[in-house]
């Protein structure tokens, strides 16, 4: 468990926290770049680590992410005409570009005065790219860093599919919810033996078409942790028994500030990944993507994704999962009863429905942790250490290691008693995960 006082580390994200503060030091997805399509289009609103802003895409394809009141009336520039090369807000034209430089106030008469009240009309702003078909941005202090190196985004765009979904918590329990394999043998399971191959076609071990891999997580419900770290964060292996003489390893990746790869994948299969990003400290956005470095996915592929399939949800045009918090994920009793384990169809809807129940704002000072555990706590220390350096005014190395990001989760199958290093070695070429030169396998 953890103390009041580290359960508020861990959780709050506002500018001036320890963890806001540290989440500010790297670059984070802001919006799916589709959510801006056109040039001189509609503004979005944008809230993140508890701040309102709103994005925009100008003519000459930059893109602003700035505060929303117009430095006149307040006024808010959601509603403003995007012309030209800035934002004009509607109440009196003030119109203000990429970098919330005020451009013109019409209403201001142009004397001598005019060009030096201009100047001190600026909004604050950030930093945006675009990388990987997502908007990121850098809300910290000084030159951003360079953009995080994740696989998914050097494929080429035909080899990723990419989607976010609002999970109402927060960051922290639902990251841990990712990296908590253990609960596999349960959450994601069905009833029955045979019966459950075909149910599980919800799971990606089932739809993977290896009987197998849901047989040793439903028969072994205590794998045995082992973790090693890296630049960027931790790799995270759990073992399971899996045929005679044989260990089913299921390796995933945390990487700071709040990056998570899937166990799941075999050699040949998509990798999966998320990113979470505080809205505020009772709700996120899960940035989810999945990409294959050997091929383009298919159209089978990419509308099973579409609908909901391994982290993506099936959502609606706001990115909401139409099974949620506010409806009680549509579980079905009946269905829970004969079929599946928790009646609630998706897996990343059976993701939200564990997370969300323990509260807005998971109370860490009451749990009681085992052995399973061990990932979680790995990630708890990494991140709290890294927001700790930060109030004491040490910069975050992975921030400037953008190489340190090439790296992969995935599972395998490895002789009983084969030390972790050797495994990931194994399965990755590298005994950290890392994804190097041109190495696709």
């Amino acid at each position: 468990m953890l103390s009041r006082a580290d359960n508020d580390l861990l959780t709050q994200t506002g500018r001036g926290t320890p963890m806001g503060e540290l989440f500010r030091r790297f670059w984070l997805p802001v919006l799916v770049s589709q959510e801006l399509p056109e040039v001189d289009g509609p503004p979005v609103r944008v809230r993140m680590l508890g701040e309102d802003l709103i994005a925009f895409r100008d003519s000459n394809n930059r893109i602003g992410l700035i505060e929303p009141q117009c430095a006149h009336r307040g006024a808010n520039l959601f509603f403003g005409r995007n012309e030209a090369g800035g934002i004009r807000c509607i109440f009196h034209g003030w119109k203000y570009d990429v970098t919330g430089a005020c451009l013109e106030m019409p209403n201001v008469p142009q004397d001598a005065n005019y060009e030096r009240l201009r100047g001190q009309m600026t909004l604050a702003s950030y930093p945006t790219a675009e990388f990987g078909d997502y908007i990121w941005a850098y809300m910290g202090p000084g030159e951003p860093p360079p953009l995080p190196e994740m696989e998914f985004g050097l494929v080429p765009g035909m080899q990723r599919f990419v989607s976010k979904k609002l999970q109402q918590c927060n960051w922290a329990q639902a990251l841990e919810g990712a990296l908590d394999t253990a609960h596999f043998t349960f959450l994601h399971t069905s009833l029955g033996d045979e019966e459950a191959l075909a149910v599980m076609g919800r799971s990606e071990a089932a739809a993977s078409g290896d009987a197998d891999r849901v047989r040793w997580l439903r028969e072994d419900g205590i794998p045995r942790f082992s973790t090693t770290t890296h630049d960027a964060g931790v790799a995270l292996g759990a073992a399971r028994k899996a045929s005679l003489g044989q260990t089913y390893w299921r390796i995933s990746q945390f990487m700071l500030p709040s990056h998570t790869l899937v166990p799941s994948t075999f050699l040949g299969e998509n990798y999966h990944g998320q990113t979470f990003v505080p809205i505020d400290d009772t709700s996120c956005w899960i940035y989810c993507y999945t990409w294959n470095p050997e091929r383009p996915l298919t159209d089978v592929e990419r509308e099973r994704y579409r609908g909901g399939h391994t982290v993506h949800a099936n959502v609606d045009e706001r990115w909401v999962p139409y099974r949620n918090r506010d409806n009680d994920y549509l579980i079905d009793r009946v269905e829970q009863k004969h079929h599946s384990f928790t009646g609630i169809a998706g897996v990343s809807e059976q993701d939200a429905a564990a997370q969300d129940s323990q509260g807005l704002i998971a109370d860490r000072t009451r749990e009681h942790l085992g052995v399973t555990d061990v990932g979680l706590i790995q990630f708890r220390k990494c991140a709290m250490d890294a927001a700790r350096d930060v109030v004491a005014g040490r910069e975050p190395l992975a921030a400037r290691r953008p190489d340190a990001y090439r790296i992969r989760g995935g599972g395998c199958v490895a002789p009983e008693a084969t030390p972790f290093p050797e495994v990931m070695t194994g399965r990755f070429g590298n005994p950290l995960g890392l994804v190097e030169g041109e190495r696709v396998r």
